[in-house]
């Protein structure tokens, strides 16, 4: 059934306003998008596909901002291993793992206002970020280094640093993923996952960094695909009215803006369906919905903007919840754009203080047969999982790039899987081998890759740049805590020196 919306009637307008999608291109803005902000669009986001470098993205937020001076542009830059803003290089800023075992909250609050400044000088004023789970099980595959530790107060304190740090730059923070993504085994992208503790364990665990963000003064609250049976045992955070209208809006009183993780994951699309999963979240509660990860063309934007019409108008989607949605992503853009229009008037700077914070973060363990520095090109061997879908594949990661500015003729090679180590070890030949991993603990094969390697060669040089779960291994092991560029910097500096 085909749905008639009328460009100016107030209805598809809010339709429109609740919506953050992305586009594709780096120099110019679609026709689509221009006629949909003319039309009640208020937001739109940026990823990867939409960076070459900050001058070109400052020229194309600014091309959106002509459009409508208050438009909410949002982007994932958590910084560490998740950076849109720097996805061709890897982050100059070191992630929330890294800061968590530095556990100085003023490092933290100067990172994510460095941070926000850069994202202000771009025309960028809403960050889906930070993460604010606690990364209690071991073996997450998609929090991980995202998040500042396993220890509720240390998260919870971090947390609040960061909003205060970034927001004081004018860019809106969105805490996430409400109720918390850390005590899971399997990705939201994938499927969804269950958090199946009580509520006693909620509220003292996973709860706690988002009341500390709410007091922090977050302007805005990312909800997860996760379902947390002890607070609703049918529906996931993204599409629960128990959680987000009963225990955000009403128990814990927040009044910001609530945003949806990406609504093209399979826990949410792959089970609801993508235009009933959105519907679904703007009744439960939801404000905003994220779609631009997957799908970026106009056709989405319009069958969405069709289905919350075609919901107003059957009754399943009250009318004036769809209207509040609009009006709170409209306050944002308003406050967003207020707070961040001295940021765009000029430049930042870099202080520095991402690589500061990186070597801060360093765990570095001599072995028993400890050897000198390495002061030759050596091999690098770097064991690659499958990537984080919320990490991506297109931003660099390891160490070659900066022991290759420091001791030229490094050679390298990635590997994966059984029998890796004996592969490496072949190619190395003679060279010292520095062995780069992420995440040893979770996967077997990369363990084993380790101490084939060891075993052969015990001079070699092991950086984990995921959790340090694993005993140290290696004449030297460096854990860095995170994979941002910043922290392969950090560790290349101690492999030189020793």
């Amino acid at each position: 059934m085909t749905t008639l919306t009328h460009a100016g009637d107030t209805l598809t307008r809010n339709a429109l306003a609740v919506l953050q999608p992305g586009f594709d291109g780096t120099t110019a803005v679609p026709d689509w998008v221009r006629h949909r902000i003319d039309e009640g669009l208020a937001s739109v986001s940026l990823f990867g596909r939409n960076v070459q470098t900050a001058e070109q993205v400052a020229r194309l937020t600014a091309q959106l901002r002509a459009e409508r001076d208050d438009l909410l542009i949002a982007i994932d830059e958590e910084s560490g291993d998740v950076t849109r803003l720097e996805v061709r290089t890897g982050s100059s800023y070191p992630g929330n793992h890294a800061l968590g075992a530095v556990d100085d909250t003023t490092l933290t609050r100067e990172v994510a206002a460095d941070l926000g400044r850069r994202l202000a000088a771009c025309g960028i004023n809403f960050n889906w970020a930070p993460s604010a789970d606690v990364n209690a099980n071991p073996d997450n595959p998609v929090i991980g280094v995202r998040s500042f530790g396993s220890d509720p107060d240390l998260v919870a304190r971090h947390t609040a640093a960061y909003v205060e740090g970034m927001q004081s730059s004018g860019v809106a923070t969105s805490a996430k993923h409400f109720p918390g993504h850390g005590d899971t085994a399997i990705d939201s992208h994938h499927s969804v996952p269950v958090i199946d503790v009580d509520r006693d364990v909620l509220n003292s665990r996973d709860l706690a960094p988002f009341r500390a963000a709410l007091a922090a003064g977050t302007r805005a609250v990312m909800s997860a695909h996760v379902l947390a049976p002890a607070l609703d045992p049918d529906n996931p955070g993204t599409l629960s009215r128990r959680i987000l209208t009963g225990l955000l809006r009403e128990e814990f009183g927040y009044e910001g803006l609530i945003v949806t993780d990406g609504m093209d994951m399979q826990a949410i699309a792959g089970t609801y369906g993508f235009e009933r999963g959105c519907v679904l979240a703007i009744a439960a509660g939801a404000d905003a919905i994220c779609t631009g990860g997957g799908p970026s063309d106009e056709g989405t934007v319009l069958r969405l903007r069709d289905a919350f019409v075609a919901a107003v108008r059957s009754g399943e989607l009250p009318e004036e919840r769809l209207a509040d949605a609009a009006d709170r992503v409209r306050a944002l853009a308003g406050w967003a754009s207020m707070s961040g229009a001295a940021e765009r008037s000029g430049g930042a700077p870099d202080t520095g203080i991402g690589l500061i914070g990186a070597r801060r973060a360093l765990t570095v363990t001599r072995g028993e047969t400890y050897a000198a520095p390495v002061t030759e090109a050596p091999f690098v061997a770097t064991f690659s999982p499958l990537p984080n879908i919320a990490v991506g594949d297109e931003t660099p990661w390891g160490v070659t790039a900066e022991l290759e500015r420091r001791l030229p003729g490094t050679e390298s090679a990635t590997y994966s899987g059984e029998g890796s180590g004996s592969q490496a070890l072949a190619a190395a030949g003679t060279r010292r081998i520095v062995a780069v991993v992420r995440d040893a603990h979770r996967h077997a094969w990369m363990a084993d890759a380790l101490q084939t390697l060891v075993a052969a060669r015990p001079d070699t040089v092991v950086v984990e740049m995921g959790v340090p779960q694993s005993a140290p291994i290696g004449a030297l092991h460096i854990a860095t805590r995170g994979a941002a560029r910043v922290c392969g910097e950090a560790a290349a500096e101690v492999i030189v020196a020793g």
